[in-house]
């Protein structure tokens, strides 16, 4: 059962709510995805995604030699809520980190 401590202990990594961000955003997507999408290797995704499903944030379907992720369905209403409000608030980072008026937030 999904409780806080334990989704914020997920959400700390960037990795883990890029992945979350883009299926949320995007819907189920396979390995090979994630990683052309977010632009990281193979290992990488796979090892954040297998975290991911130990926590229960994400679901599978296997077709054939794929396997397809996708944010759990089964999740409780205030998971998903925070995970939407995660999104946005990535969303709302990027773009701000994104115009010539604000650069000096992502000197970093």
């Amino acid at each position: 059962m999904m409780d806080s401590s334990t989704l914020f202990t997920v959400l700390a990594d960037t990795t883990r709510r890029q992945l979350l961000t883009h299926l949320l955003q995007h819907g189920e997507s396979c390995v090979c995805e994630l990683y052309a999408t977010l632009d990281m290797s193979q290992p990488k995704v796979s090892r954040h995604l297998a975290i991911l499903r130990e926590a229960e944030l994400v679901s599978t379907r296997r077709s054939g030699t794929w396997v397809h992720y996708r944010i759990n369905p089964a999740l409780p209403d205030w998971t998903q809520v925070t995970l939407a409000q995660m999104a946005t608030a990535m969303a709302l980072e990027a773009s701000a980190c994104g115009s010539d008026t604000n650069n000096a937030c992502c000197a970093a």
